[in-house]
């Protein structure tokens, strides 16, 4: 059994252990010592990385009582070694997995439900609940949260005897036996828990809930505690402070400026679309019983020249091609009234390499070809 000194102290750094076993597998050597800071991967908490005696540590397991560090190099069995472990990475995880039991105690009490699912990703934590949240429901469990980190409240953790857990309330996703490590939070949380943490809620600095979707039977909310969280905040701030300047608005008005944008923009569309449709039946008028019509427009949206091709096909008497795009890329719309244009569509894919195909009587797609091309194929496959 190793010894789990992260168990004594969480806030270990550095410590020396004797190495029992090292042996090689796979390109990669399992460093086994009588004792370890490094704590292995459990309880959706990532492992500890770092070194031992300058080889590097880049996975901690548990099997069987024995914590596994996996090296990229060898180290003498029998030898006293240093380890250090990557404190930046352990203090992040311990940040947001106190943050977790914080705002999954708050949020069970009060609303009755269960934490069903716990995940420390590379950016954001995600827990997920049996029960449904409104928006006032987050912002509520986020206050309380952040009150109780003010609070600076002392993390108690203890292995209660089997009569005293038999009487304790406390979470736990599974039945449990043989000893229990119960992690405490007083007025918050209790819960049976493997990993590690702060010493005090004030360590956890802050927390931010940044997301709450319906997920299953529940919901699964996204968050992000201490380091994390005033990154995220920063990074939310950064981006407003540079569309206050785009949009001339202070910090604060931002997103009343961009919903008076947004009215503006559907004025214009609506005028610009008004104006399209106008120009297509002016087209459609001027080519009314010129049989086939091929029309080689600049760049537009798939809707505009179906649009366009829709209203030609229908005055013209024939078939209606309409080209758009520019530089030799084009998409391609093609329509007409009875018949079956799925063969023209292999043609123009075979002759201007493309891609598309449709229906009998209206087919696109898109080509890499020049407007000579174009125009070439267009010929010789009506003789216009």
């Amino acid at each position: 059994m190793t010894e789990k000194l992260f168990y004594e102290d969480p806030f270990l750094r550095e410590f020396t252990g004797t190495v029992l076993d090292c042996r090689e597998e796979k390109g990669q050597w399992i460093v086994t010592l009588d004792r370890t800071a490094f704590y292995p991967e459990g309880g959706g908490q990532p492992a500890d990385h770092g070194t031992l005696e300058n080889r590097k540590v880049f996975d901690t397991r548990e099997k069987n009582g024995e914590i596994l560090h996996f090296c990229d190099g060898a180290v003498p069995v029998g030898e006293t070694v240093k380890g250090i472990v990557d404190w930046e990475r352990r203090f992040d995880f311990m940040q947001q997995h106190s943050g977790e039991h914080i705002v999954s105690g708050i949020l069970c009490e009060k609303f009755g439900c269960d934490n069903v699912g716990f995940h420390i990703g590379h950016e954001l934590v995600t827990i997920d609940f049996n029960a449904e949240l409104s928006t006032e429901d987050v912002i509520f469990v986020e206050k309380a949260a952040n009150q109780y980190i003010w609070e600076d409240r002392l993390i108690q953790i203890d292995y209660p005897s089997p009569a005293a857990l038999e009487a304790l309330a406390y979470r736990s996703k599974k039945a449990l036996s043989g000893q229990v490590r119960i992690v405490s939070w007083p007025g918050a949380d209790c819960c049976a828990c493997c990993g590690t943490h702060v010493k005090r809620s004030g360590q956890v600095g802050m927390i931010k809930l940044i997301s709450c979707q319906k997920f299953r039977d529940g919901v699964r909310i996204e968050m992000a505690a201490g380091g994390r969280a005033l990154r995220w905040v920063n990074q939310i701030a950064g981006q407003n402070t540079k569309v206050s300047r785009l949009l001339s608005a202070r910090p604060g008005e931002t997103a009343a400026a961009v919903e008076r944008l947004q009215k503006e923009i559907y004025a214009l569309q609506n005028r610009a679309s008004e104006l399209e449709e106008r120009d297509f039946a002016r087209k459609a008028e001027e080519l009314a019983g010129k049989g086939d019509v091929l029309l080689l427009e600049g760049s537009m949206s798939g809707e505009s020249m179906r649009k366009l091709c829709g209203l030609v096909k229908d005055r013209c008497g024939g078939r209606c091609a309409v080209f758009a795009g520019s530089g030799g890329v084009y998409q391609y719309a093609v329509a007409q009234n009875g018949g079956d244009l799925r063969e023209l569509a292999r043609q123009i894919n075979g002759s201007l390499q493309g891609r598309g195909g449709g229906k009998p009587e209206f087919i696109q797609g898109s080509v890499n070809a020049g407007e000579e091309q174009i125009r070439e194929f267009w010929q010789t496959a009506f003789s216009l």
